[in-house]
């Protein structure tokens, strides 16, 4: 039997994982685009709206990485958008038929 690990986030991964939920994308896109499980997400969500959000210092995050994370987010926000775009564009067109 192998024993796995817990993965541990500091708290300005945390933070960040929230402020993008906060700034209007969805928990489920985030977490995804994070790599990490979407109950999580909402747990760090929970307490940091009871002021309770702490972070381990065992797995740092670089500000690179931090970067990335908000350019994945970024990305799928704009890839969200352009497929949206291009359904009603398709209905519209449909329709003028």
């Amino acid at each position: 039997m192998t024993k796995t690990t817990r993965a541990r986030y500091t708290l300005e991964f945390k933070l960040e994982a929230v402020r993008l939920v906060r700034g209007g994308q969805s928990a489920a896109a985030t977490a995804k685009t994070l790599g990490i499980a979407e109950q999580t997400l909402h747990n760090w969500l929970k307490a940091d709206k009871e002021g309770r959000l702490a972070g381990a210092g065992t797995k740092p995050v670089s500000p690179e990485q931090m970067e990335i994370a908000r350019l994945r987010a970024e990305l799928a926000r704009v890839k969200m958008e352009r497929d949206i775009l291009g359904k009603a564009t398709a209905y519209f067109a449909q329709q003028r038929q």
